[in-house]
């Protein structure tokens, strides 16, 4: 983290590893959820997932990567890139399958990174083995993105998420032991949750040894089942003001060394039952940077309760 930054940016991640500026090509897969699967699904996800940026998953790897690279190129003048496996949960998929969408991405050029997102329950060994040999063959870093979203088991269920913290505890071991980047999916302001839970996930995440974050602020999807409690008015989002104090705990509790991705989500309005206080993310960005700064507030400022320090008094 910068000497004057309230928290470590992503950008700033990026640039330490690849010296350049990097930027993310969604890739949308033909793949679902098991959690879709065997029941209805989490509760706050739309039929259509998250993929709301990505081109249809009919769509070849490499056309998908080659079309959003020349758009990414041209705009920002971007060289290097991150193929981001992003809609539901990829690699709930044969471990062939998967192998094959990874091939397809080394057909594709300046490329320095291929990051997965999937679910702490579509995570075992033997993919973990394949991505690691593909990884040591082509030279290119993977990284793997979890969704936990509170480290509230209560809160898990509520929200039929499928898995408990058990499983995230356990992927996140095997993750890590194999050397992969880290990131963990959250969302400060579900339903259920209190300003103990942000700081207790923010905890759990550093003392498992994430490498990046990735903070979302709850959007109510049409079509979802969280979308028809909200209409039904049986569903109250907290105010932005009590997201931001969370928001800011969170921060405080984590460890410094853990890179931010985002601090609020972002979908399309036409999509959206409700979304970010019907505020711009950049205003809310703004918002939240004055917000620090007011309260002296940065991240890693509480980053304190590991390695015994009950047992600091004996120094």
């Amino acid at each position: 983290m910068g000497e004057n930054s309230l928290y470590y940016k992503y950008s700033d991640f990026l640039k330490k590893h690849y010296y350049t500026k990097v930027y993310k090509l969604p890739v949308n897969l033909p793949v679902s959820c098991p959690n879709r699967i065997d029941g209805s699904g989490c509760t706050f996800c739309s039929a259509d997932g998250t993929g709301f940026e990505a081109m249809a998953s009919s769509i070849s790897v490499v056309s998908q990567l080659e079309h959003t690279k020349e758009y990414i190129h041209k705009r920002y003048k971007a060289e290097k890139f991150i193929a981001y496996f992003q809609n539901y949960t990829n690699t709930f998929m044969p471990l062939k399958q998967l192998s094959d969408y990874l091939e397809e991405v080394r057909r594709v050029d300046d490329i320095v990174e291929i990051d997965i997102s999937t679910r702490p329950d579509c995570i075992r060994e033997d993919y973990l083995d394949m991505l690691s040999a593909f990884s040591e063959k082509t030279g290119i870093p993977i990284g793997i993105e979890l969704g936990l979203q509170s480290a509230n088991y209560h809160t898990l269920a509520s929200i039929q998420r499928g898995h408990g913290l058990a499983e995230y505890v356990d992927s996140c071991l095997r993750i890590k032991r194999r050397g992969f980047f880290l990131c963990t999916h959250v969302i400060l302001n579900l339903p259920g949750d209190e300003l103990t839970d942000a700081v207790e996930t923010s905890k759990l995440i550093s003392v498992l040894q994430n490498d990046l974050v990735k903070i979302h602020s709850l959007y109510i999807a049409k079509g979802t089942e969280m979308g028809r409690l909200f209409q039904r008015g049986e569903l109250a989002v907290c105010s932005k003001e009590e997201y931001f104090r969370r928001l800011r705990y969170f921060l405080e509790y984590l460890n410094p060394d853990i890179a931010i991705e985002r601090l609020f989500s972002r979908i399309p309005e036409k999509d959206a039952l409700f979304s970010n206080w019907q505020t711009s993310w950049w205003k809310l960005q703004d918002e939240f940077t004055e917000y620090m700064t007011l309260n002296s507030s940065f991240q890693g400022k509480q980053f304190n309760y590991m390695n015994g320090p009950a047992l600091q008094r004996f120094i």
